[in-house]
């Protein structure tokens, strides 16, 4: 008999063994982790590079016309460890996808998480601050490709604009999301269903296989014939 859907919770109904190309959760949170990984590990290289030589890739506060340096070494170190970590973290979400281990998904999934509230706070805010993109772009230096252009548009274009490009990339990350959850919940029914099973009796204590393997075990040889009893 089949579940009635509205009975179901929401957590169910939103439940997909697939998702994007058609592929599995599991393919798609292992392709997902791989992807985190090389963007992070690019990123730690070039901050490691810098680090190694800083007279090349230090940044003064003229050319970025600030009043600060924003990359010196304090700051390196700091997007170094943060990179470090993340490639940690995405080590273990592949790992756990791969080796259907649930919980070595769940800090990849909080990081999804904190990184989809970062999104929509910097959406609330230029909604409730609109001027602060004219004030960036004002930040940008005078050889920044069309900036010109750009700031010459209207505030509420510019808002209108920022706002759509933001709620894009907000939907594409609630996709994934929604992949990584699906994932973990596949595979943490996954490993329950693998839970293996003791009965004890007064004596001895037998451990019983899955389901699954005791049905599709054959039996290695037919039982005799029936016979009937002669007298």
């Amino acid at each position: 008999m089949l579940p009635d859907k509205t009975m179901m919770s929401p957590w169910d109904r939103w439940y997909s063994a697939s998702c994007c190309l058609c592929c599995h959760v599991r393919t798609g949170t292992i392709i997902l982790g791989v992807w985190y990984m090389l963007i992070n590990a690019v990123v730690l290289l070039i901050l490691l590079t810098a680090l190694s030589d800083p007279e090349q890739y230090h940044l003064t506060s003229a050319e970025l016309a600030n009043d600060l340096d924003v990359m010196d070494d304090a700051n390196m170190c700091i997007a170094s460890a943060i990179s470090l970590l993340m490639i940690l973290i995405c080590g273990m979400a592949t790992y756990g996808a791969y080796k259907l281990r649930a919980a070595w998904i769940i800090p990849f999934f909080c990081y999804q998480i904190f990184d989809f509230a970062l999104n929509t706070l910097v959406a609330v805010s230029i909604v409730v601050y609109p001027n602060t993109i004219q004030d960036y772009l004002q930040q940008l230096p005078e050889n920044f490709p069309y900036r010109e252009e750009v700031a010459a548009l209207s505030n509420v274009c510019l808002v209108l604009i920022v706002l759509l490009f933001i709620g894009c990339i907000l939907a594409f990350k609630a996709y994934l999301i929604a992949c990584v959850w699906n994932c973990y919940r596949y595979v943490s029914g996954h490993s329950g269903s693998e839970i293996l099973l003791y009965v004890t009796t007064n004596d001895t204590t037998v451990l019983l296989p899955p389901y699954d393997d005791s049905v599709s075990v054959l039996p290695k040889q037919a039982p005799p014939p029936y016979t009937t009893a002669t007298a």
